[in-house]
This record gives structure tokens, sequence and C-alpha cells, in this order.
């Protein structure tokens, strides 16, 4: 006699299955692993009488994991894992022995039916098993088919034999689509976690999680709940008014009325309206209507919506509603909770699972209800090709399954009745009124048909008082106008829910990944779980999140993670190669890792003026300098370049001058980094160069180089570039203006001497004895660049090709000369600001 082995994914699966086939006529014993059972029992395979042996694994039973040396931290560049690190399929969990043990009961076996779950991970289980099993089978005669696969979607008698009368193969694509997530996510997540782990924690043993980790669709998932924290902090709440108003219906009743602006936000035009309607003693009926209007009954119930409702009304995670609706498949309560499809089968019969709720104590009066009437043929949602929508197979009740699990078995039912229901249908009335010369409204709903209201309560039109039957004309006389003062709000923290619905609508995640992945960032200290469900991110989550914006935003956004679960459907769908889809998002990613870490690790450029060691700069945006020793990180000005100043110091904190130039044609101008980042005079603001600093008496202010007033802006002071010759410029601290003049002179000096016409600060120019423009051979010239006729001819007004974004540009693009207006005088000092301090984490990415 031929033996079958059956293999299922989890022991209950294999047991409910076994016991459905075999019609409770079986043997069971415990296999070597101590965890699966195997169930016998005789009957009919391919015309033939056999032997069955059914089975099951606990999920997958492989695992991939790196070879040897590169699993040691230690020992490998993580940059080798992108590609040349060789990768094995480990056992999942050694401690069950699965592989022994399905060699022990698939050997002398001669066909093998999978019963694994009907899903790309299930598929992939399915090769898995092949892999372990087929080399101690009995070898097949030739062209003889041995390999089976059971396809179903709950486990009941009618859909289990079904699924053995159409047996099919497994598919192959599907199963190389997951190990293609499996390889992406293992090469790219150890790689980032390995050095962002390794970088951050050999600096500093403050940070709060020993593991920093990294994942394809884990850091975007905490990207959302970052981005909604950030919309929260940057919230600036505006003031705004609502004219509300009352009119008496009847001597006992007044209706409360809506005004058609609905707010403004200017107090004075808010009084205006106030005072415009709080005379009048009338409020003159304008319009009225009634219309019949229907609020429809759900879509099918697919797993993200379940995941949402359980979150948001059940107050359960997702990866424990997850959990708990998988309990109730394999106990055959429900079926299969992993589907995105929304849309039943024309041919699904929906009266079977409707009958198992004929007489439960909650809602079996609605149940028969629909039976003797008839049921309405569900909303066309869509068909995505997988499981049929999450649907009750048998009635429960809290006793048999527990409080946890019965409250997501009660959602489930109901949902279920209330997608075969009828809609909600209500009359909608409202009432145009005037008083004044403004517009109000006021409306009312009452339910004509319940429909599926009935068995979602939730969902009801909520009682209002009935209208005032009236029409235009009538006449209310009015009982208060007043004005309330509100506050816009920010936003509050994603709930889980909202999370869900981020992460189905970008791509990030499958319908069974979704809750791992919201598990993980909780787990990781990235996000704590406040009330309501809300995620809240960590200072770690925030600053990670940060970071990657800053250093490369497409680490966080869902953008390539959306593109890559396109590429690896395709391969499911057989239409893109495994190997290329690989080659090349892990060359992509393999990119961004050397950028990552070339932008965070720096260079050395100046010294810091506190410990007097070098500063690295961290040239990706925003660039920056970062003191390690101190822990302190300073911003620089953007878009142009950044260079050491002749190892030149501030004299008011030490630290070593850098040169920020927009390039040959634009201006430069050196800069504090302490400075710029902590003014340390009054009038001067954050990110402020040496050309705007009033120090008094330093060599590099612009009280020693400013020259006067600039001839296009009205606040800026032309400065003199002392860096910039034989080819000199005058530039303007503010705007783009920059003025050429004296080329080939030796050296050009700002004056303490001014102009007595213009009253700007006189230029002392040496120029080259070969090429002086001065007459009679002269070589040194003093005087004014407005006012001096021998100037006037050296000095060309252009505009700078680029520059920084604060300072604004000219009005126009002229070339000419102007006059000076005066110099500005220095402006006084003041004491220093506490500097920030600033996390370990923050000065790398900040």
């Amino acid at each position: 006699m031929k033996t079958v082995l059956m293999v299922a994914e989890k022991p209950s699966l294999a047991q409910s299955i076994a016991k459905i086939l075999s019609q409770g006529n079986m043997s069971s014993h415990k296999g070597l692993n101590g965890t699966c059972s195997v169930h016998e029992y005789t009957g009919t395979f391919a015309g033939q009488t056999v032997r069955f042996k059914m089975t099951s694994v606990c999920g997958h039973v492989m695992t991939l994991d790196f070879l040897g040396k590169y699993n040691k931290w230690d020992k490998v560049d993580p940059a080798e894992l992108f590609s040349q690190a060789p990768t094995e399929k480990k056992e999942a969990n050694p401690k069950l022995n699965m592989v022994k043990f399905l060699q022990v009961e698939g050997k002398g076996c001669d066909y093998i039916v999978l019963w694994l779950d009907c899903d790309k991970e299930g598929e992939n289980i399915c090769f898995e098993v092949l892999d372990t099993v087929l080399p101690v089978m009995n070898q097949a005669r030739s062209n003889e088919k041995t390999v089976f696969r059971a396809r179903f979607s709950s486990i009941t008698d009618t859909d289990i034999c079904n699924a053995m009368a159409r047996l099919g193969e497994p598919d192959h694509n599907e199963a190389l689509s997951v190990d293609a997530r499996q390889e992406l996510d293992l090469r790219i997540g150890c790689a980032f976690t390995r050095f962002q782990t390794k970088y951050f924690q050999g600096k500093y043993g403050n940070l709060d999680s020993s593991l920093i980790s990294f994942g394809p669709c884990q850091t975007p998932t905490l990207g959302f709940c970052v981005e909604r924290h950030d919309k929260i902090q940057s919230f600036k709440p505006e003031t705004y008014w609502v004219l509300q108003a009352k009119v008496n219906a009847d001597k006992d009743r007044s209706l409360l009325l809506d005004w058609d602006r609905v707010r403004v936000f200017d107090r004075e035009i808010a009084q205006m309206f106030l005072n415009m309607t709080k005379s009048e003693k009338e409020a003159q009926v304008e319009a009225t209507s009634k219309k019949e209007k229907a609020k429809q009954r759900p879509l099918a119930l697919n797993t993200v919506e379940m995941l949402r409702v359980a979150s948001s009304s059940l107050g359960m995670g997702p990866q424990h509603a997850m959990q708990t609706a998988e309990r109730l498949y394999t106990q055959g309560y429900i079926s299969y909770p992993r589907t995105e499809t929304t849309h039943y089968p024309e041919n699904f019969d929906l009266k079977g699972p409707l009958r198992q709720q004929a007489n439960h104590p909650y809602w079996a009066d609605t149940v028969k209800q629909l039976l003797t009437e008839g049921i309405n043929r569900p909303r066309k949602g869509h068909d995505a090709g997988d499981h049929p929508p999450i649907t009750p197979m048998r009635s429960a009740t809290e006793a048999e399954l527990g409080s946890e699990a019965w409250r997501l078995y009660e959602y489930i039912t109901r949902h279920f009745i209330a997608t075969i229901s009828y809609d909600c249908k209500y009359l909608q009335s409202s009432i145009s009124f005037r008083i004044g010369p403004e517009h109000f409204t006021c409306t009312g709903k009452t339910v004509i048909s319940p429909g599926f209201t009935e068995i979602m309560p939730w969902q009801s039109i909520p009682l209002e008082e009935s209208l005032p039957t009236c029409q235009r004309g009538d006449a209310f006389s009015v009982g208060e106008v007043k004005l309330l003062e509100k506050q816009t709000t920010p936003p509050d923290y994603l709930t889980e829910a909202e999370l869900i619905t981020l992460m189905e609508k970008h791509g990030i995640g499958t319908d069974a990944s979704i809750p791992v992945h919201i598990n993980n960032i909780c787990q990781r200290n990235y996000v704590t779980v406040e009330s309501g469900r809300r995620l809240k991110p960590t200072n770690l989550g925030i600053v990670l999140v940060h970071g990657y914006y800053k250093i490369d935003a497409e680490l966080v956004l869902p953008t390539i993670r959306s593109a890559v679960e396109k590429q690896l459907n395709l391969i499911a769908q057989g239409k893109a190669d495994y190997r290329q889809v690989l080659g090349h998002t892990l060359d992509i990613f393999k990119r961004k890792f050397h950028y990552f870490v070339d932008s965070i690790a720096g260079k050395p450029l100046s010294r810091c003026g506190k410990c007097h060691r070098f500063m690295k700069y961290i040239q990706a945006k925003p660039s920056r300098l970062h003191c390690s020793h101190c822990d302190e990180t300073y911003t620089l000005p953007q878009n142009g370049t950044i260079k050491l100043y002749k190892e030149l110091r501030c004299p008011l904190d030490d630290f070593e001058l850098v040169l920020w130039s927009s390039g040959s044609r634009g201006k430069s101008y050196p800069l504090c980094p302490y400075c710029a980042n902590h003014p340390p005079f009054r009038d001067m603001k954050k990110g402020m160069g040496c050309n705007e600093c009033t120090h008094p008496t330093c060599q590099h202010s612009l009280s020693m180089l400013g020259i006067g007033q600039c001839v296009e802006c009205e606040n800026g002071v032309l400065v003199l570039d002392p860096t910039s010759g034989p080819k000199w410029k005058v530039a303007c601290n503010k705007c783009n203006v920059v003025a050429h003049c004296f080329d080939n002179a030796h050296r050009v000096r700002v004056s303490p001497e001014t102009c007595s016409i213009c009253e700007a600060a006189l230029l002392d120019v040496d120029f080259n004895k070969a090429k002086s423009p001065l007459p009679g051979d002269e070589t040194q010239h003093t005087g004014c660049v407005f006012c001096d006729p021998i100037f006037q001819e050296l000095v060309e007004l252009k505009h700078a090709a680029s520059c920084h974004p604060m300072h604004r540009g000219g009005p126009g693009r002229r070339q000419g000369r102007g006059r000076g207006r005066g110099r500005r005088p220095p402006g006084k000092p003041s004491a220093r600001r506490p500097k920030d301090k600033m996390s370990a984490l923050a000065a790398y990415f900040v």
C-alpha cells in the first residue's frame, strides 16, 4: 500500500484537516520532536487505497542567514554584506528538529500533499518542505506526479473536501518572491543595523537602545510616526472666531444654527458681523429642504480593515489581533484571516455561514429575518485574487472563546452580517435662515430604515431632534447671537489604525507583515504606545528619522520600498526575473549605504575652540561640523563650499575660522562656527558670518572690513573680501551684489579714514608696478570706491552667480556704480547665550 504524506502549517491545523478527511477514523501519535503530531488513516487517493500521514510544521522550516565569519560583527565590514557575503538556508528553530522530523515521516512515502497556508509565505514553506522531504521519498516512476498543493480558505468540511478533490501544484514564482524579500531584508537590514549600532554605541553609552536597527519596511513605518510628530511640533495655533446664533422654535425649544461662513480669522471682521446681526430680532427662513439619503453597508472584511478596527475600537494591537485571528482560523471559527480581497465571488455560499448564526443569542433575530426576507448581495469591492474576505464559519460564544478572542470574533461576525444587510436610510432636513445680512443653517436627520446599523449599532445615525415644520418667508425670534473665540489645534499622534492605512496606501509591507513592522518599532524603543493606541516617537526614533532625512531621505520615505514591493509582486506573477530584481535592488542600497557611511563619518577640518581637537566636516546636506569630544554639532551655511580659513581663530571663542564660498564668480566670507550658531551680539542672527559680525576690533569683522552701504539693497553693507586677491572683490553682506575691483593689486586694505563726501571707508591699494593703472608709475593710492575718479574706473558692479538663500537678491541685473551712504557703526557686544546640549545621536544628524 502506498503512503501519502500531508503537511499543514500548524499542529492544530493538521489535526482539524485530518479529522475532516478521515471522518474521525484516525490514529494519532507525537512525532520525534515532541511538538508535531502525526495523524494516520486509510483512504483513497488517485484511484487507489493508500495510507495517509497528516502532520505539520511550525511556520518556516528554514531561515536565511550568512555563512561563517559573516555572522560576526567584528570580523566583517558591513559593506561586504551586500554582495560578497554568501548566504545559506538554516533551520529556523533548531530546537524543534524539524528537518529530521520531516525526513523520518517522509521516508518511504510515495506522494506529498501540501496543506500550507495559501499565501506567498505558505508557498515558500511548501518548497522548504519539499527540499527536505523529496530526497528521502520513494522515487517516482517516469512522468508520475507526486507533489500536490491543496488550496483552501477555511477549515470547514466543505472547503477541505473541495480542496482535496481539486489538488494543484505549488507556485514556484510566489516562493521566489519571498526568497527575494528575505535576502533583501537580511542584507540591507544587517548592513545598516551593524554599521549604525557599532558607530554610535562605540562612542556613547547613553543611548536608550542596545541595538539601533534599520529595516527597509521598519524604517519607513517609523518615518510616518515621526512625520506626524514633526507636524505637531511645528504647529502654530491660529485664533479664529465663529458666529453662533440661537432661534426660538417654540417657548420650550431653541435651535442652534451653524454660520454659513464657518469661521473668520480677523477679530475686527468677526466683530463687524456680530454688530450687523446681534440687534436683529427675527431670523427669516430663506429655504427648506428634505432629502432621503443612504449610509452604505460596509465592504466585505479584509486583513487591513480588521487590524484597523481591532486597534481603534477593540484596543488590540495589530500583532495581537493577527495572532488572535490566526487562532480563530485554525480552530475553524473564521476563514483565512490574511487576505487583501473585499469582494465575495459570485458563487460564494453566503447563506451557509449565515445559517450558522441563526440560533446565536445576540443576533439570531437579525439573521432569521435576513434568511426569511432574502439577503442583500454584498457591495462590489476589490478582488486581489487571493482569498475570499474574512468570514465567520461557525457560531461561537464568549464562554467558548474567552474575552479577547470573542471580541474579535464578534466584530468579524457582525461585519459579515452587515455586508449582506441593507443600507441605512434616513431623511435629512435643513432650514436656511437669514439674520440681517448673514446666513445660517440648521440640519436634522431622521432614520427611515436602520438597515445594517441594527447589527453594527456604533454606525447608527445619531438621534437628533426633528426640525420644526416651516416654509420660506416664515420668521423665528432670535434668542441669542454671540461670538465664540477658538483656536486651531494641532493633529494628534498617529493611531495604529491611521498608520496601517498609510502603510497600505504606500505599499509598505503586506497584509501579513504590517503588524510585524509596527510591533518592531515598538519593541525597539522607537515609539511608545500611548492612550488611544497612539504612537508617540521616542527621542531615539526622532533623531534616527531626522538623520536619515538629512543624509538620504529615500532611506526613510516609502517610495523605494513601495517600488521594491511592486517588483516582488512581478516576481510572484512570473513577470520579472528573481536574480535581476535582487541584483538591481541590492546595488541601489549598496550605493546608499556607502553614501550614508561617508556622510555620517565626515573628515577633519577645523579645530574646536573648547577642546582644540579637530572637528569633522560632514558634507551631506545640511553640511555641519561635529566635535566628537565635546559632543557638539555646528550648522554651516548651505549651497556652497567650506574650507579652512588660513588657520586663523576667532578672538571671542578661539574656534578656527572657515571660509564659505559660492564659487569663483560668486562671493565668499569667513565665519566662526561657534558665533554662527550662538550669535555673540544682540544685532546678530543665527547663521551670520564674519562679514556681518559687529565685533569692534576683530580683523575679520564688519567693523574692520565694511566699506559703505550697498548700492542696491537697503540693509546691506559692502564688505571687502580679503581672500579674493589678486582679483579683488567687494560684496554685499545681505544681497548678491558683487563689485570686482583692482585687478593685479598686491594688497587692498580698508582704511580707518572715511570719505569726506559720502562717509564710506577709504581703501588703501598697492598695485603691481608693471601693471599699475595709476598715473606716473605710481603704485599706491588711497581713495573712495564711490567718489574717487581713479577708483571709479577700476570698479565693476555685478551679481553673484549663486548665494546662500539667506541673502536677498537685488532688484535687477544692472551694471554700474553707486555712491556709498555711510559706514555702518559697530554694534555693542552682549553676553553669550548658553549652548544647547544635544543628544549623542543628534550630534551626528542635526
